[in-house]
Order: structure tokens, then sequence, then C-alpha cells
């Protein structure tokens, strides 16, 4: 069986819990706070905050949820969006974060992700890649959240920064994100073919059939949204599925949020 990591993913900008398809056409859904708390309480695997606005401003303006909810949760915690330096990670580190996703800044100097490692460990530097078909079966990276080519195939990119140190790789299919149409299939199989480090494939989850076709790619995790927070699917359901369909899954005990 594989076993797999169910992640609550929540796009923040400013002080709201947002969602878009495509990564654009933003829609307020909440606090993320409160949705973070509920997402733990139903058994999510993990927790990934991504201010999707920082690198457009140059920062990342997380800290504070973040000590939130890493003072009432007990899942593994992963910040991204904005982190330009050792001095960004160790903010957002020392702010109760046990994982960084970088994705414009490695793009703009690869060095960063084997100086995240050396200092945190490959298990704290995850490798952050906006993905968007440029052919078949080919894809290019991007960065500040879907906005802007670099040029870099992603696989290519992927197997670097694997090499440089990265100790995870979270990818994002901008073409299927928040279209419930599915993942991109191809994209995650050959991402996963190409490194052994564990992969995340965020972006179209819609079907309860998608976890079995995208569990075959060999993914450690998934990034669900849009069903949660539009509450299509509880994290119970999804694990329920996902257990049916033969993949290894924690159970989705009810867990207590320290008051």
């Amino acid at each position: 069986m594989t076993h797999v990591r169910i992640i609550a993913r929540l796009d923040i900008k400013g002080p709201n819990l947002i969602k878009g398809v495509h990564l654009e056409g933003l829609r307020v859904v909440g606090d993320p706070h409160q949705h973070a708390l509920r997402y733990y309480e139903e058994g999510a695997d993990e927790l990934l905050f991504i201010d999707i606005v920082a690198s457009l401003y140059q920062r990342n303006n997380l800290s504070d949820i973040i000590k939130r909810a890493a003072d009432r949760v007990y899942v593994p915690i992963t910040v991204g969006g904005g982190l330009r330096s050792l001095d960004d990670v160790s903010r957002m580190m020392h702010s109760g974060a046990d994982k960084v996703a970088i994705n414009t800044a490695a793009i703009a100097r690869p060095e960063l992700i084997s100086e995240v490692a050396r200092r945190y460990g490959s298990q704290c530097m995850v490798l952050g890649i906006e993905a968007k078909r440029v052919a078949p079966g080919r894809w290019e990276a991007y960065t500040d959240n879907g906005r802007e080519r670099t040029g870099q195939d992603v696989v290519e990119w992927a197997r670097r920064g694997v090499a440089l140190g990265a100790g995870e790789i979270l990818l994002t299919s901008v073409d299927q994100e928040g279209t419930r149409k599915g993942f991109d299939f191809p994209l995650v199989q050959q991402v996963c073919d190409a490194v052994n480090v564990p992969v995340t494939a965020s972006g179209g989850f819609g079907r309860a059939e998608d976890l079995a076709a995208i569990a075959a790619t060999g993914v450690s995790g998934i990034a669900i949204a849009d069903a949660l927070h539009w509450k299509r699917m509880t994290l119970a359901e999804i694990k329920s599925h996902a257990a049916a369909a033969g993949l290894d899954v924690r159970p989705a005990a009810h867990v207590q949020v320290r008051p």
C-alpha cells in the first residue's frame, strides 16, 4: 500500500483565506486560523500555509498566523511565499513552522536551497514548483504565484533542486489549480520518476476517484484546498475514499484543540 499524507492547503492574502482558479480570480473564504483549526480537528496530516502575494511585495506576513496555529495544532506546518533569505526562513521556523516552501527565491538564487538545507536539514527545505504546460509532456516552472515565466523545465528544475539539497517538492499545477478537473497526472508522474524525495501534488482535486489515480504516480502527499474550503468533502470522507482505493492513510480520528 502507498502511504499518502492528506494535506490541507491554505492560501493567504492579507488577513484572509482565499481561493482562486489557476491562482487567479481570488475569492475570500474566511478566517485562516479558524479553518486551520477545523482541518486539524478533522484529521489533516499536515497544514500548508502559502502567502500568495508575498513574492510580489517581497515579504511574508504569516508569522502571527503561524504562531497562533502552532500553539494549538500538533501536525507539521509548512509555510511558503516570499521567503528570500535565511533570516526569512529563521523567522518562520521560530514562529512554529516545521518546513518552508521556497519557489521564487530559489529560482532567482538556487544557492538558497543549499543554505537552508545545511542550516535546518533537507527535511525542512521544500522546493515549491508552479508548473504550466507548454507542450505535450513538457512543463515550465513559473514564479510569483504563477505570473512570471522562468524558462526552466519543471522536471530538470526538480532534479537540480534535489541535488542542491531540497528534501521535498511541492508541485502545483497552475493549469489544474481550482478547476476540480483532476490532477495533472502526467506532470506528477514525471516529477515523481525524476526525483528520490517526497512529492506533494497540488491543484485539481475534484472527485474521490482522483485519489487512487494520483497515488499511482508515487506521490507522498496530496494538498487539497477547494474541496475543504467549500465543504464539498470532509477530511474524514477524503480519507475514507483513499483507504477504499487502497491507499495507506492515517485515520481521521477527531482530535481536541488546546484552548
